[in-house]
């Protein structure tokens, strides 16, 4: 139901849908203050109380936050004094625009460095156009997305999911190279090629 909110209150208020989704979270807090503040004080009620929000504050994971957090700030201020334009343009002007290398060239980088700060640092470099391949759901906004999330499987340090494989099956870089990474850069150019073929068949 919040979620289904979010979008209807944008519509109304005009205000950025983070505020929305804080609303909806200042509710849900409330209400459940509000529901375990009313229990009584008995030992089957004590392990509910474990759910209020006070308590669940305390497992979260604030260094996750933090790192995108600073993610966040850290591309902003790059956008900020204008790297990521010229970024972009110089891609733009090595490749003639041709989409399919630029964000090929993403994806393989995507496998050295998380996908995360990549597609951030993306949106920087590229604003958002009303029309062409550079709008909401241009080409280049598709690719870029099937490109940042598939070609952070070519090595397994390319994202966060991999890491922790490493840490829970005991899995080694190199073993990965030899096994798995050929395939997921096979995977990763068929799926480039198939999205060619079906952009010049039906568009």
């Amino acid at each position: 139901g919040g979620l289904i909110f979010v979008p209807i209150f944008k519509t109304l208020t005009h205000l950025p849908p983070f505020v929305g989704i804080l609303l909806v979270l200042g509710v849900l807090w409330t209400v459940t203050e509000v529901f375990y503040g009313q229990l009584p004080d008995t030992n089957v009620n004590k392990k509910g109380t474990l759910k209020r929000v006070t308590n669940m504050l305390t497992r979260i994971d604030m260094s996750t936050i933090l790192f995108f957090l600073g993610i966040l700030m850290a591309v902003a201020c790059l956008e900020t004094i204008g790297v990521l334009t010229q970024l972009g343009q110089g891609l733009n002007e090595t490749f003639n625009g041709n989409h399919y290398l630029v964000t090929g060239i993403i994806g393989v980088l995507s496998s050295i460095v998380d996908n995360v700060p990549l597609v951030a640092g993306c949106m920087g470099m590229y604003p958002v156009e009303a029309a062409g391949d550079m709008a909401v759901d241009g080409i280049f906004w598709q690719l870029l997305a099937y490109c940042a999330g598939v070609g952070g499987s070519i090595l397994i340090i390319g994202s966060a999911a991999g890491v922790v494989v490493m840490g829970l099956t005991k899995i080694s870089f190199g073993w990965y190279m030899k096994h798995i990474s050929w395939i997921a850069l096979v995977g990763y150019l068929a799926g480039m090629l198939c999205y060619w073929v079906e952009r010049a068949l039906f568009f």
